[in-house]
């Protein structure tokens, strides 16, 4: 049902400079793979073959990255090197891959609005990728938020609690509840000053919208920090009729910051990586020692 995800990677990254002066901030790895490889094994899972991604200036590692290397994949081919490239070639192989460069750096609202000829008249996701969302016990946030799309066909976008002296750096939703994991949105602000934010609950970097979104995003008027915020669209659609707000089962960690890097590195280490690496080594088929017979007196 929805086929297609967007993936805003113009911005400059710049709370990992210097780090991010010659290297986009999707493609910070997080163990081995970076950022992005994450969001789009989400988007995979949940069903989604369009991969579209909005860049910009100096991030074309973005597109060599979704490419085959014929350089690399020659030196290491036939050596045990070449299996840690399975991932990658699999994920090339289950989606299109498409670009279009936002040229001024305006806010996730004008992001979203770029990548409209990429995306087309159709619902779509939205994943930013370094809001690194994992769910261990069961499906994907994306995969779970579709689900939910097939009951309510209307934008949805992913909250979660956070700190009261926290709300400053987030959007944050208010709301009618539905049932305990989910809100009817009636009010949505960005980046509220401390002590008039609606609620505790912050939007994170999971959205599914609905194509009208594009039109309300041209009616939306440069907001806080002279950007087009992309929560200023969705509570006139809110308005209009329905957006929903969903508590998600899983983790997120927020990767544009040191600390939340840190935690996301050390968390997919220890349950996702070394996981992996000891189911492959059950796989392996083990070494028969021979036993020496003794030679005939």
């Amino acid at each position: 049902m929805i086929k297609k995800c967007l993936f805003p990677a113009a911005g400059y990254g710049t709370r990992f400079l210097p780090a991010t002066k010659s290297m986009p901030k999707e493609m910070m790895p997080v163990v081995n793979k970076p950022l992005i490889e994450y969001g789009v094994e989400e988007a995979i899972h949940a069903g989604m073959d369009g991969m579209c991604i909005v860049t910009g200036r100096g991030k074309h590692t973005l597109m060599d990255h979704f490419d085959k290397n014929y350089e690399l994949e020659h030196q290491i081919e036939g050596t045990n090197k070449e299996e840690l490239l399975v991932d990658i070639r699999h994920l090339i192989d289950s989606a299109n891959f498409t670009y279009i460069r936002q040229r001024e750096m305006k806010g996730l609202g004008h992001a979203i609005l770029t990548g409209r000829e990429l995306v087309g008249d159709e619902p779509f996701a939205v994943v930013l990728a370094d809001d690194l969302c994992v769910n261990t016990q069961g499906d994907g946030v994306l995969a779970q938020m579709v689900s939910l799309y097939k009951q309510f066909r209307c934008s949805i976008v992913a909250v979660q609690e956070v700190p009261r002296d926290q709300t400053h750096k987030y959007g944050v939703i208010a709301g009618e509840a539905i049932r305990d994991d989910l809100l009817r949105v009636n009010d949505m602000v960005e980046k509220p000053a401390p002590g008039t934010e609606p609620s505790n609950l912050a939007i994170i970097g999971r959205y599914i919208l609905t194509p009208d979104i594009f039109e309300l995003i041209e009616k939306t008027d440069p907001g806080k920090g002279g950007e087009i915020q992309i929560t200023d669209a969705l509570l006139k659609q809110a308005q209009q009729g329905c957006v929903i707000a969903y508590k998600f089962k899983g983790q997120r960690f927020d990767c544009g910051s040191v600390e939340g890097y840190i935690e996301a590195t050390n968390f997919c280490y220890n349950n996702l990586y070394l996981q992996d690496s000891q189911a492959e080594l059950k796989q392996q088929p083990t070494a028969r020692q021979e036993v020496k017979q003794p030679e005939p007196a």
